[in-house]
């Protein structure tokens, strides 16, 4: 069974959001590996060394996730990159200024750390208040970052980032 091992508030710059939007979870992520779009992401910010070097913990694959009361649910599958990387054709954006992160770290068998569900309360519980955007959305994604997401320990285990966007 998963747990959550630690929270935590991330300071992080402005930074632009490059993926592709969906209208719920489903088996885009093979479509995103067979494609190659992850590189071609890559490519437009010259390389993960550019995220890395104003956010400690870029770099990482993401599935972005949007919420609001009586507004359709969001789901997009892409990475973070600095504010001012171009777009490439094909994909579209989401534009983060002057925020921070409320992080847990999920421990847990690659299956099972997919399960968030704690992750807000632990956020709330360490006094940090969700962000929302002008329409009301709280923003959170899945950050599966190298190498505590692909390479498990000797247990089999892995560690996920799961953040939510705060002030």
């Amino acid at each position: 069974m998963a747990e959550i091992i630690k929270t935590f508030r991330e300071e992080i710059p402005s930074m632009r959001f490059i993926g592709k939007k969906y209208p719920g979870f489903g088996p885009m992520w093979g479509e995103w590996f067979a494609n190659g779009w992850f590189d071609v992401i890559e490519q437009a910010m010259g390389g993960t060394e550019a995220i890395l070097k104003i956010w400690e913990n870029g770099g990482g694959y993401v599935g972005l996730e949007r919420r609001a009361k009586e507004q359709p649910f969001e789901y997009w599958i892409g990475m973070f990159a600095p504010a001012e990387t171009p777009v490439p054709n094909g994909f579209s954006f989401v534009d983060f200024a002057n925020l921070a992160l409320g992080t847990c770290w999920i421990y847990g068998s690659e299956k099972e750390v997919h399960n968030t569900k704690g992750c807000k309360e632990a956020v709330k519980a360490a006094e940090m208040k969700l962000w929302r955007d002008e329409n009301g959305g709280v923003w959170s994604f899945e950050n599966c970052v190298c190498p505590r997401y692909t390479t498990p320990d000797e247990k089999g285990n892995v560690i996920m980032d799961y953040c939510y966007l705060v002030k």
